[in-house]
């Protein structure tokens, strides 16, 4: 039991972080407290009795000649509107620059308020946000408007053999720096109060980057394993009903139609890198939600200050500066070593399945071929957690782009548009995550006993290989509306 004062001391110096905390919150843009109308864990036992539902359901009329055409597309590159689309590819790609440049120029010369900024909006919540959330919708768009990609290709015209490269792609490298550069990115998110100006400049270092990269290592590698918003952009089209197959050698480029989901069950992962670039997705977007939580901050502040007491003494005033260093290493290994603590739980239950049919595969190479279907939830996650900013925030990239710098402009007539903020209903709010998680969630159930299927070719190996992942999928449902369920710290 503790002793009364420490939980005294505990406490002030919880308040002092609280009181003393960054930025806004991101995930979570609410600042009251919503009581659910009804008590949590009846959620989680109504989500998990979905999940085991639909295990039921699908274990029963998903066959094995079902999983075998679950892929099929039908090719649209005939259609009137796609040869328009092919024909407005290179304004296009010459307006995503163009964006890129502007982002860049707003973020250096323009006012450094991040909410009167056009770049923070654009960059943060239309590109990241409502661009991939397109790109679901969509496929991989991406891949074709990519504007390093576009800079890299206009170079080539003046300077031949610029993107041929000098080197092979290190085969050990694989897609490492691609999940370097995103846990950068989620690091600087979170914990580098960004501001115009310092986006500014981390675009311009990551432009250089690529163009120093192509020469290097070629156009086709850099832009398939090192850029890691084309491998981002990528694995989510997985989702998509269209299917973009961008132009390679003499073929050009096609579009498909297939079912919706269905391209992850096409997705062949050759290298853990990528595996963990999966599950970064899901952590990340889990830890954004957590580290905001009061849960989480108590147990650094209070819990953790507890055992370093006899060291660090019992004043939390002169403990604070300290420890506030120490909070951000303790919160920047949380955040790396996220998708390490996900892969051995993930591996646990694959070596699991794989005990239970006896497969004469892998762990390794069940865990690799069972990775698209965990896509579903890392989408939903990211939905759930950011869609309000969309919803708050989108709009007034409409005001900001006839005012870019903050210079009283109102180049398109559009500056006064989405002014007032829009706050949704924060019940409305819960209920549509709820809806989502668990939708997901059922989506991976269905993607991952089909896989299962054309896996052991058998009904009742693949249905007994699902045990497992189905237990694991109720476990990440029920940590996530755990997650979006907790409190927030004040300053976030």
């Amino acid at each position: 039991m503790r002793p009364s004062g420490f939980r005294l001391h505990g406490r002030a110096l919880f308040a002092i972080a609280a009181l003393s905390g960054g930025a806004p919150a991101a995930a979570h843009s609410f600042g009251v407290v919503y009581n659910l109308p009804v008590p949590l864990w009846l959620y989680l036992y109504g989500a998990a009795a979905a999940l085991i539902s639909s295990f039921v359901v699908v274990a029963y009329f998903v066959s094995v000649p079902a999983a075998a055409t679950a892929t099929a597309s039908r090719e649209l590159s005939g259609q009137p509107w796609v040869r328009a689309l092919r024909r407005a590819k290179p304004a296009l790609r010459v307006a995503g620059v163009a964006l890129l440049m502007l982002c860049i120029v707003s973020g250096l010369f323009g006012t450094r308020s991040a909410y009167g900024n056009f770049n923070m909006s654009f960059f943060w919540i239309v590109f990241l946000l409502g661009f991939a959330y397109l790109t679901a919708l969509l496929g991989d768009f991406y891949a074709a408007l990519n504007p390093w990609c576009a800079i890299a290709d206009g170079i080539a015209r003046c300077w031949p053999g610029y993107t041929r490269g000098r080197y092979a792609w290190p085969a050990q490298l694989a897609y490492w720096p691609a999940l370097a550069l995103y846990a950068a990115l989620i690091w600087l998110e979170l914990f580098g109060h960004i501001k115009p100006d310092s986006l500014a400049i981390m675009l311009l270092a990551y432009t250089v980057l690529n163009l120093v990269a192509v020469p290097l290592f070629g156009r086709e590698s850099w832009f398939r394993y090192g850029e890691f918003f084309g491998v981002f952009f990528s694995l989510i089209a997985r989702c998509a009903p269209l299917d973009y197959r961008p132009a390679s050698g003499q073929r050009r480029g096609e579009l498909h139609l297939r079912k919706p989901f269905s391209g992850l069950l096409d997705l062949r992962i050759e290298h853990l890198s990528l595996l963990l670039f999966v599950l970064f997705m899901l952590s990340s977007t889990a830890f954004d939600g957590l580290h905001e939580t009061v849960a989480w901050t108590q147990l650094f502040w209070i819990d953790l200050y507890h055992r370093l007491t006899p060291w660090l003494g019992a004043n939390p005033f002169q403990a604070y500066p300290l420890l506030r260093r120490w909070y951000l290493v303790w919160q920047t290994l949380a955040l790396l070593l996220s998708p390490f603590l996900y892969l051995a739980v993930y591996w646990l239950f694959v070596a699991t399945a794989r005990a239970l049919t006896r497969s004469t595969h892998s762990v390794r190479e069940l865990a690799l071929r069972f990775t698209g279907t965990l896509l579903p939830i890392a989408l939903v996650y990211h939905v759930t957690h950011y869609y309000t900013l969309l919803l708050v925030q989108g709009p007034r990239v409409l005001s900001l782009a006839s005012d870019p710098l903050g210079r009283n402009w109102n180049l398109f007539g559009t500056a006064g548009w989405f002014r007032a903020p829009y706050i949704p209903d924060i019940g409305r709010v819960w209920h549509v995550q709820v809806a989502l998680i668990v939708a997901g969630h059922i989506l991976s159930v269905y993607l991952a006993h089909v896989e299962a299927l054309r896996t052991f070719a058998d009904a009742r190996r693949a249905t007994l290989s699902q045990l497992p992942m189905l237990v694991l999928m109720v476990m990440f449902t029920v940590a996530g509306l755990w997650i979006l369920s907790q409190p927030i710290q004040p300053g976030g």
